[in-house]
């Protein structure tokens, strides 16, 4: 006869509080008094210019990355349905253990075609693309350069690769800043001058596009330096697609770069559909040890079937459509124009991000509930998503916006 354990009573724990629990207390507390509290607000429908807010009802949608006005085109949702409706679900595993589905292969080539490289590969999301990057590429004897002001997902993947691969080293140089004192050329003769670069590869990163900011990275004169060290150019365009160059191709494209980038990570969640997903484009040779040594390759999921063609559609309109690109390009001028015009202070820029500066992260947090109140959805940003005293409300453009819709913007920020 077994004897049964007793049941453990968690009523003493419960009334003392679990270390977490008072330390995740005090963090969230903090939160709401010092106005850093995020609020999740409700959409009931389709992302479009104009969005329904639960409680607020329809509101100008300022704040998408939906920048081609495609996240809700017809083809778009038509080819997510298909896809649902020939492949199901999903793959229901990872791909190396359960087969690719064809519009997978379909994805990558069109991916790999439209901005310019040999091969790329498909994963659930930009964040899992970059996260696979260094710790799988890199090796002990390396070293990453990345701009101080790059997403949270290329800083993370460096630090993994630190931790899988112990001699791989890392750097930071000024905010596009590739000249004078801590940009990247000093920070790349002092590898030169340090051995590094005779021991091991040297790679630079930077965001194509900089979303808190809006400013872009000056791939030309970077690939000029990194042929001068022998560095490969690793850039996450996920605000530039669709957004940048004369076609939309990104960033690259802008700068006359199409082809001469080593390695471009991407997202499919923002102006190629606006569902999810993410990319890394790049030589046959490295998409192949992605696949063959990536973490998030070998042991996450495929990206579902649906989003593949909805994306792969997405990019097909933009080749079949460049006037969304020019669209979005009017729109940005014209709603920097109105909104100087109405004495905010926003940030120059040839991308679909118009930062206004306000300064105080309350003050942004109190803006963004009276637009929405005004209905109009923008959001503010403060610290920590900002450094201190460079609160903004940031506003994002897309194709879809009107003129009408823009001066309301506008009529709006003027009340506050």
């Amino acid at each position: 006869m077994s004897q049964t354990a007793p049941a453990r009573s968690s009523t003493a724990a419960h009334a003392r509080g679990h270390p977490f629990d008072v330390r995740a207390e005090r963090i969230l507390s903090e939160l709401h008094q010092n106005g850093q509290y995020k609020h999740l607000r409700t959409i009931e429908g389709p992302m479009d210019a104009v969005v329904r807010v639960r409680g607020f009802g329809d509101c100008l949608c300022f704040c998408s990355n939906n920048y081609l006005g495609l996240a809700n085109h017809p083809e778009v949702v038509e080819a997510g349905i298909r896809g649902l409706r020939e492949f199901g679900g999903g793959t229901a595993s990872v791909r190396f253990i359960c087969g690719t589905f064809s519009p997978h292969e379909t994805l990558e080539r069109t991916i790999a075609e439209f901005f310019g490289f040999e091969s790329s590969y498909s994963f659930v999301s930009c964040w899992n693309a970059n996260e696979a990057v260094f710790p799988t590429l890199c090796e002990n004897g390396d070293l990453i350069l990345s701009d101080e002001l790059n997403h949270a997902s290329i800083i993370d993947s460096i630090r993994l690769a630190g931790v899988i691969k112990k001699g791989v080293a890392r750097g930071v140089y000024k905010h596009n800043t590739l000249e004078g004192p801590g940009g990247l050329r000093e920070k790349l003769s002092q590898a030169r001058g340090a051995g590094l670069a005779d021991n091991g590869q040297i790679w630079v990163v930077t965001d194509g596009v900089f979303s808190m900011e809006g400013d872009i990275a000056d791939l030309r004169a970077m690939r000029a330096l990194c042929d001068e060290f022998n560095a490969i150019l690793v850039v996450d365009d996920s605000h530039g697609h669709g957004v940048m160059g004369q076609t939309g191709r990104g960033t690259h494209e802008h700068w006359g770069q199409l082809g001469k980038i080593d390695v471009l990570t991407g997202t499919l969640g923002k102006a190629l559909g606006g569902a999810a997903g993410g990319f890394v484009a790049a030589s046959a040779r490295a998409i192949d040890l992605l696949v063959q040594r990536g973490r998030p390759t070998l042991f996450s999921n495929a990206l579902p079937v649906t989003v593949a063609l909805s994306a792969e559609t997405a990019i097909r309109i933009l080749k079949r459509e460049p006037q969304r690109v020019q669209r979005l390009r009017d729109n940005s001028a014209y709603a920097r124009e109105k909104i100087r015009g109405a004495g905010f202070t926003v940030v120059e820029s040839p991308t679909a991000i118009c930062p206004i500066i306000v300064h105080d992260t309350a003050k942004a947090i109190a803006m963004s509930k009276r637009l929405l109140e005004l209905g109009v959805f923008v959001i503010g940003f403060g610290y920590p998503v900002v450094p201190e005293g460079h609160a903004r409300l940031r506003v994002q453009i897309s194709a879809a916006h009107t003129r009408e819709h823009i001066d309301r913007l506008v009529d709006a920020l003027r009340k506050l």
